[in-house]
C-alpha cells in the first residue's frame, strides 16, 4: 500500500524570496492596507495598529536584524529541501489555498481535488505584471517559471483520494480540467521552485478555501480532512512513498507570535484539540493559511513533528509582517 513517509510545511511569503532589500516595499503595502487583522482578531487600519503597538517592535527593524532573519529563512528552506530529497517521495500531496488564481467568482470550492493529468503554471500577462508591486514581482521566481510550466499530477491517486474523501462525507469539488487562462496557484508551485520538489515527482493538489467567506472550513474540519487524506493514501493498493506538503502561513499581515506558537505547539504535541480550537475570527486574511498546516497535521499525526525555525518577520513599527515558520514530520 501507499505510505506517507515525510511531511514538510513552509511559509511562502514573498518576504522569503524577494531579498531583504524589498522588505521596505512590503512595509509600504502594509501602511496602505485598510484591513489589517490585528492580534485581537479584528480588522484595523495601519495607524490604529501603530497607536497600540509595543515600542520594542522597533528594535526588530534594524537592517542587520532583517538580514539575520532573511538568512535564517534561507537556511530553513534549504533544510526542508534536503529532507524532501532524502525521503525521495514518489508522489507529493500539496495542501494549499488558491487566491483567485484558478478559482474565481464562477466557483470557489471549500475543498477541491484535481484529477486531470497535469496543471500549468503561467505568469500574468505583461500589463497585469506591471501593476503588481515590485516587492511581490521580485519574489515571482519562487512561484512562477519564466514560461508556462507543466506540473504533473498523480492522476490515479488524486482520483482515489477524491473518491475516499466523498465516502468520508467530505463535500468536495472534483476538477478534471484547468480553466482556460488560469494558472496553478503559488501555494502549489512554491514546493517545486523553492523546496526542490523534482519536476518528475507528480503532485496531488488538495485545495482548501482559506481566504474567501462564507464557505471557509473550520480548523476542526481541516484537521479531519487531513486524517481522511491519510486514510485515503493508506487504502491505495499501489506501493508509493508519499510526502505531504503544507504551503503558506503562519500569521500575516500582522505578526501574531502568540497565535503562531500556539499552532506550532499543537503540531509538536500532536494535540488535535489545540489546533481545532483556533477560532474562525483568528483565521482570516493571511492568518487563514494556518488551515493548510492544520490539515497537514491531521494527515501526519502518526509522525513526529519538529519545528526547524520560527521567525517573526516584523517589517513596520505597527507589528505588520509575516510569522515565517518551517516544520518537518518524520
Amino acid at each position: 500500500m501507499a505510505d506517507i513517509v515525510i511531511g514538510v510545511a513552509s511559509s511562502h511569503t514573498p518576504q522569503l524570496s524577494s531579498g531583504v532589500d524589498m522588505w521596505l516595499d512590503h512595509a509600504e503595502r502594509d501602511r496602505r492596507n485598510p484591513r489589517l487583522l490585528g492580534r485581537d482578531a479584528a480588522y484595523h487600519t495601519y495607524d490604529e495598529l501603530l497607536e497600540a503597538a509595543d515600542p520594542a517592535i522597533g528594535e526588530q527593524l534594524a537592517p542587520e536584524i532583517w538580514e539575520q532573519k532573511y538568512q535564517r529563512g534561507q537556511e530553513a528552506i534549504e533544510a526542508l529541501t534536503v529532507s524532501l530529497a532524502k525521503a525521495s517521495p514518489d508522489i507529493a500531496i500539496v495542501i494549499g489555498d488558491d487566491q483567485r488564481e484558478m478559482f474565481t467568482d464562477d466557483g470557489i470550492p471549500a475543498f477541491a481535488c484535481f484529477t486531470g493529468p497535469e496543471l500549468v503554471d503561467m505568469l500574468p500577462d505583461e500589463a497585469v505584471l506591471q501593476r503588481i508591486p515590485k516587492g511581490i514581482r521580485a519574489a515571482y521566481w519562487a512561484v512562477h517559471a519564466d514560461e508556462p510550466a507543466t506540473h504533473l499530477v498523480a492522476q490515479e491517486l488524486s482520483a482515489h483520494v477524491a473518491e475516499q474523501l466523498a465516502w468520508d462525507d467530505f463535500d468536495l469539488t472534483v476538477v478534471r480540467q484547468q480553466p482556460a487562462g488560469r494558472t496553478l496557484g503559488h501555494a502549489f508551485t512554491f514546493p517545486r521552485y523553492r523546496l526542490g520538489l523534482p519536476h518528475s515527482t507528480p503532485i496531488v493538489p488538495v485545495f482548501v478555501n482559506t481566504y474567501y467567506p462564507p464557505n471557509v472550513p473550520s480548523a476542526t474540519r481541516c484537521y479531519q480532512l487531513g486524517r481522511a487524506l491519510r486514510r485515503a493514501v493508506e487504502s491505495w493498493p499501489d506501493d508509493a512513498r508519499v510526502a505531504v506538503i503544507a504551503s503558506g502561513g503562519l500569521s500575516h499581515f500582522v505578526v501574531d507570535e502568540d497565535l503562531d506558537h500556539r499552532v506550532l505547539d499543537g503540531l509538536t504535541s500532536r494535540d488535535a484539540s489545540v489546533l481545532g480550537s483556533l477560532s474562525r475570527d483568528q483565521l482570516r486574511s493571511g492568518n487563514s493559511e494556518i488551515l493548510n498546516w492544520v490539515a497537514a497535521a491531521g494527515a501526519l499525526e502518526h509522525l513526529a513533528a519538529t519545528v526547524l525555525d520560527y521567525i517573526p518577520g516584523y517589517r513596520t513599527p505597527a507589528g505588520t509582517g509575516a510569522g515565517m515558520a518551517f516544520a518537518r514530520w518524520e
